[in-house]
């Protein structure tokens, strides 16, 4: 393997020069995953009223641009104008009752995830790639994961997607603490 030299690797000039603030940010991100698991149902909440304004913003612009650009134009204008006020409709009803609104949200997850699960795992044992198990258990674990999301509804709504919220938060975290000690470790080899 090829050794990588930081001088001649733009990116590794970046990180190199900016290892300080990486691993602060991993920290920080790792700190704020532990407290968005710690307390994954507000979390949860919090996550479904931010979706709920993502697309309450989304269902604004849409109709603006119904007004805008569809206007004459009935078959288009009609089509935008459902839409807008189908988005307009759901981003209330999550910030109205986020509660509520995990509900579908988490059973969606659910579903995603035997989906994947179940694909993994025919995928692998169809082609048999090498080390094809590893592939075939992170299969079984996707599949497991979305049944005991779904058959654990609707308890499970309140603490999933906060839970995945922290984990996502500590695994990137992680990632930056990670690359900030690489590049430390690098810029101390003598190349």
């Amino acid at each position: 393997m090829k050794p990588i030299f930081i001088g001649t690797n733009p990116h590794l000039a970046v990180f190199s020069k900016n290892r300080g603030w990486f691993f602060t940010w991993g920290l920080l991100l790792i700190i704020l995953g532990c407290v968005a698991i710690s307390a994954a149902t507000v979390t949860t909440l919090i996550s479904v009223v931010f979706i709920g304004v993502l697309l309450l913003i989304s269902g604004i612009v849409i109709t603006l641009d119904c007004f805008t650009f569809w206007w004459g134009k009935w078959g288009g204008f009609f089509l935008h104008l459902l839409m807008g006020i189908l988005y307009l409709a759901a981003g209330a009803l999550l910030i109205n009752s986020p509660l509520l609104g995990s509900l579908p949200l988490t059973l969606f997850l659910g579903f995603f995830y035997v989906f994947v699960g179940l694909s993994r795992v025919f995928y692998s044992t169809w082609l048999q790639t090498p080390h094809w198990g590893w592939n075939f258990c992170n299969g079984l674990l996707a599949l497991l994961l979305g049944v005991l999301i779904i058959t654990e509804l609707p308890s499970s709504a309140l603490y999933i997607l906060g839970l995945f919220v922290g984990i996502d938060l500590i695994f990137c975290g992680l990632a930056y603490v990670m690359v900030s000690l690489a590049v430390r470790s690098r810029r101390s080899l003598p190349y």
